[in-house]
């Protein structure tokens, strides 16, 4: 009996043994991908607001507060890390995208056309409007 799960199992291996290489491969590669990832982000000074596609405001990830944005969104400052705390958008997926802190992350608003994205503090000076 255990010679005959043995042989099945022998079996599947040799039918399938280019399938389980490229599956080894993708799982390895993705790995060492988000490993890069990790280990190459760098954590953004301040975030910079567009609404309408046009420059809003640009606020120090170190000055904690609430920050209106237009009419309908609040975007909140606390700890290093930035979020929208509020939205009046249907969707509110906004919301819902979580604290950004690492360079290049996002927050975007469609419906109210802001963007939110945090950049680094090389070179220039802190505005906010």
């Amino acid at each position: 009996m255990e010679d005959k799960k043995t042989s099945r199992i022998r079996e599947f291996l040799q039918k399938h043994r280019y399938d389980l290489v490229l599956i080894l491969l993708l799982v390895f590669v993705s790995l060492a991908a988000l490993l890069i990832l990790s280990l190459t982000r760098t954590e953004g000074a301040r975030v910079e607001v567009t609404k309408d596609g046009e420059h809003y405001a640009t606020y120090s990830l170190s000055d904690e507060g609430e920050y209106p944005i237009g009419d309908g969104n609040i975007l909140v400052i606390e700890d290093g890390w930035a979020y929208m705390r509020s939205a009046d958008c249907p969707d509110r997926t906004c919301v819902n995208r979580g604290k950004i802190r690492y360079t290049n992350q996002t927050i975007v608003c469609l419906p109210n056309r802001v963007a939110v994205k945090v950049i680094s503090g090389e070179g220039g000076v802190d505005l906010e409007s």
